[in-house]
């Protein structure tokens, strides 16, 4: 399993990017696929994960910061992710990563696994 993310960079508030994914070694269709991201001194923080079978429909999760600035797309002939960001705030400012995710019902979290190499998104004010 390989998930290799990129487009990060630095981009001025109010600003937009789109993350790519290269994901290979399984089926993207049978997993759920999302992103995560870690600022410097925090834990990682989840921001979104497709629905089951890897569909991107109203079952996709977004985190309450990230909701209505944030679209998650899946193109399952390219075995590609992407992440498109629109205005982007300072406190988005992470290292993204692209990985399979599930929703921990136990503890009402969603977690992420088989990540690969992140992305940096800087965020200037």
């Amino acid at each position: 399993v390989q998930l290799q993310a990129s487009g990060g960079g630095l981009v001025q508030t109010g600003g937009s990017l789109r993350l790519s994914c290269t994901a290979s070694g399984f089926a993207l269709d049978e997993y759920r696929l999302g992103w995560f991201r870690q600022a410097p001194g925090k834990y990682r923080e989840g921001v979104s994960c497709s629905g089951f079978g890897g569909r991107v429909d109203d079952s996709t999760y977004y985190a309450d910061s990230v909701k209505g600035r944030f679209t998650l797309s899946i193109d399952n002939v390219r075995n590609m992710l992407h992440l498109q960001m629109n205005s982007l705030k300072p406190e988005d400012t992470a290292v993204y990563y692209c990985a399979q995710c599930r929703f921990e019902a136990s503890y009402g979290e969603y977690e992420y696994d088989q990540w690969g190499q992140g992305t940096l998104v800087t965020v200037s004010s």
